[in-house]
């Protein structure tokens, strides 16, 4: 459109313009005519100040920065080529766009464009390289140079009375390890370690098995997982007579990691405190004043107080059975298990409050992260509950809600915010009118929890949905549940509810979790849909199985879209979208860039892209749909497949390839993770040569090989330079 439709009518004298108002029927088409010729006109213009604006890295389009790199020799990272044949780089319009613009960014990224000449300045140099990962890969990194950690021979030499007399300068290299420095021997073959090793021959940029213990070694090692904060959250009590209690809300063993601090220099070499390590014992109880207290990696609160524990009160032990007892006045901390214990003079009697950081693939399922993508309608109304808010609990703002709505006071939008990472523990029941438009969400920032808990000793207690029968088509309610954690139950939807949306939500799988993170009712389903004509949306969640129930002669199937989610049914065994009896959901599957654990068990699926599937897939109606660019287990009935993997044809014997993940258990840190080791045609296999799954969009193995590629052009001459990934 154009910026000034009438800017060339308004240059034409009164009288001419008067005279276009007076014209025939319809009436100023002089005007009309002008606004055309101004939208092109407005069009050279906005391509003209583009053209300026393409002479700086900072302003120029995606398109332009290639050859913006080629005036001073900047080479295309691997697979830029793909991306320029598609067209990715000049637009983002079409299904999928956001997603092949961030594939371009990441092939093309314009820091690394413009730093290209100072970083020929400093080639060869440890701190350079650490830049690279993090400017090419996003990744924090830390390079060590292996020929320090190599043990060799002291070189000695006598002087004429016989004594000996050692080259200090070496004294520090390739030394033997001291059995006395705990801490150091803790850290030993990792980044920060400072214990010599003998020589390992094998390469240190090796695919397979990783060495570069030479003295031409250099290693990146680098940190995939992203910290994500949990702020003023309670604690969980795992036995109140001994006062031990959990970091995790959910009552399972979630390692605490750093909470980075920038750099200060760009010669500074990267330590613990500036990636996001795991923290360990005996490096908290070395380095325990720069890990602990208000905004640093975690700190604790108790009885409500704003002041947390004194420093001088805690300590770091190992509390892997509980064994250990602290003393009086004493708060014992396992940052490896994230646990706590109290001693008995210092036991809280109302309760505790934790900040800390854990570690995680990517913005997926209920965080404390931004959420851009949130939009809120101008009429809605809208309701804040938490601490020093309006209400206290969810349903009492709910209520106010649905009197305002009756009652005329109010549109059909209403949100109801959650301020607070607070435990909300509640008998949840919304009931819908026709045209309702509900929104349950937690505010930026925040993590609240819902806890599910057996209120009634005859009737299931999960967060219910209904919606009044008779609405009449197109007045169907809507319902969304944004940035929640559910645990306890799941939700039971029922009645002819128009939309149930879930985003950036986490309905924990198995309902809750034991210690080592394994599902307490492993066949319990997430969400129940129970006789409705919800349309199912799902984006960004963790959620459990998905369970239909419905009447398949008289109503049509339900529509289910997962996209960047993980549907974890548990086990690969089990089913994941099914019926009742693990028959065919009456519903039909919209899966895109999804991870799904589980067997699927459905009438159809429309697409599936971009996916795992890890269990078999039934599927009723064959004809219609199609699967593209994912993995199916071996024995599936599926409608046509488009190079999904594996490839074989129906009947052929093994072995097949499996999807190989770091972890398959929710509440661990490489939770649906593909591992590395895995094949690469499933890390390789999505359509635009990022890995299949929930992670699609981190591009993993784009990453990776633009690193390499950088590491091989920006390393020590002369050295072998590998990239080994921590996490």
């Amino acid at each position: 459109m154009s910026r000034e439709p009438d800017g060339l009518a308004d240059l034409l004298p009164q009288w001419h313009r008067l005279r276009d108002a007076e014209g025939g029927p319809g009436g100023e088409s002089l005007r009309a005519l002008l606004a055309v010729i101004s939208e092109q006109v407005d069009l050279v213009r906005t391509g003209v100040e583009q053209g300026y604006d393409d002479w700086f890295v900072e302003t120029a389009a995606p398109w332009v920065l290639p050859y913006l790199g080629d005036l001073v020799g900047y080479r295309t990272l691997p697979g830029y080529e793909r991306v320029q044949a598609t067209g990715i780089g000049g637009g983002t319009g079409g299904p999928g766009g956001d997603s092949r613009q961030r594939l371009a960014e990441a092939l093309a990224p314009r820091r690394d464009v413009a730093a290209t000449v100072a970083n020929r300045r400093r080639k060869g140099t440890l701190p350079l390289l650490e830049e690279l990962s993090e400017s090419v890969a996003g990744w924090p990194a830390r390079a060590v140079e292996f020929s320090r950690l190599v043990a060799h021979q002291q070189p000695v030499k006598l002087y004429g009375s016989g004594t000996p007399a050692v080259n200090t300068r070496r004294l520090s290299r390739g030394r033997l390890a001291d059995l006395r420095d705990e801490s150091a021997l803790d850290l030993a073959g990792g980044p920060f370690g400072a214990v010599a090793q003998s020589v390992d021959v094998r390469r240190a940029d090796s695919r397979r098995r990783q060495g570069g213990h030479t003295p031409a070694g250099v290693g990146l090692f680098v940190w995939r997982l992203k910290p994500y904060s949990v702020t003023g959250a309670p604690a969980y009590c795992v036995d109140r007579a001994r006062n031990l209690y959990t970091f995790s809300i959910l009552g399972n063993d979630t390692p605490l990691v750093t909470k980075p601090e920038p750099e200060p220099s760009a010669a500074h070499i990267a330590t613990v405190d500036n990636v996001p390590a795991y923290l360990r014992r005996r490096q908290l109880a070395d380095r325990l004043a720069d890990a602990y207290g208000p905004g640093k990696s975690f700190v604790i609160r108790r009885d409500d107080r704003d002041d947390p524990v004194p420093m001088s009160d805690v300590v770091v032990a190992d509390l892997s059975d509980w064994r250990y007892r602290p003393k009086r006045g004493q708060v014992a901390v396992d940052p490896e298990l994230g646990r706590m214990a109290f001693g008995s003079r210092s036991a809280p009697r109302q309760g505790v409050w934790v900040d800390y950081h854990y570690a995680f693939a990517d913005d997926t399922g209920g965080g404390e992260y931004a959420r851009p993508d949130r939009v809120t309608p101008a009429s809605a109304q809208v309701y804040r509950v938490g601490p020093g808010r309006t209400y206290r609990r969810i349903m009492d703002a709910y209520n106010d809600w649905r009197n305002d709505r009756r009652a005329g006071r109010c549109g059909p939008d209403g949100i109801i915010e959650i301020t607070h990472s607070g435990a909300y523990q509640e008998q949840l029941d919304f009931d819908l009118d026709p045209g309702d438009r509900l929104e349950v969400r937690a505010a930026e920032g925040t993590r609240p929890v819902i806890r599910l808990l057996d209120w009634y000793s005859n009737r299931p207690d999960a967060l219910n949905i209904r919606a009044a029968d008779g609405c009449e088509r197109g007045e169907e309610p809507r319902i969304v549940l944004d940035g929640l954690l559910v645990s306890g139950r799941g939700l039971n939807v029922s009645g002819p509810v128009g939309t149930l949306v879930l985003r950036h939500c986490t309905l924990v799988p198995g309902w809750s979790l034991e210690p080592q993170c394994e599902p307490h009712s492993p066949e319990e389903p997430s969400i129940v849909l129970d006789r409705t004509t919800a349309c199912v949306q799902i984006e960004r969640s963790i959620l459990g199985t998905i369970e239909v129930v419905g009447d398949e002669v008289a109503t049509d199937p339900l529509s289910v879209h997962i996209r960047d989610s993980v549907l974890d049914a548990t086990g690969h065994d089990l089913p994941a979208l099914s019926a009742p009896d693990c028959r065919h959901a009456h519903a039909v599957l919209h899966a895109h860039r999804t991870t799904v654990i589980g067997e699927v068990h459905t009438h159809a699926v429309e697409i599936g892209e971009n996916s795992v599937f890890t269990g078999r897939m039934h599927v009723a109606r064959r004809g219609v749909g199609c699967l593209r660019h994912s993995y199916v287990p071996p024995g599936s009935r599926t409608p046509r497949r488009f190079r999904c993997v594996p490839e074989h044809p129906a009947g052929a014997e093994g072995p097949f390839p499996r999807p190989l993940f770091r972890s398959e258990r929710y509440g661990t840190p490489g939770y649906a993770q593909l591992a590395r080791g895995g094949p690469e045609e499933i890390r390789r296999g999505a359509e635009d040569g990022a890995e299949m799954g929930a992670f699609h969009d981190l591009y993993q193995p784009q990453r990776e090989d633009s690193l390499r590629a950088r590491l091989a052009e920006y390393a020590p001459a002369g050295t072998d330079a590998g990239v080994i990934f921590v996490t």
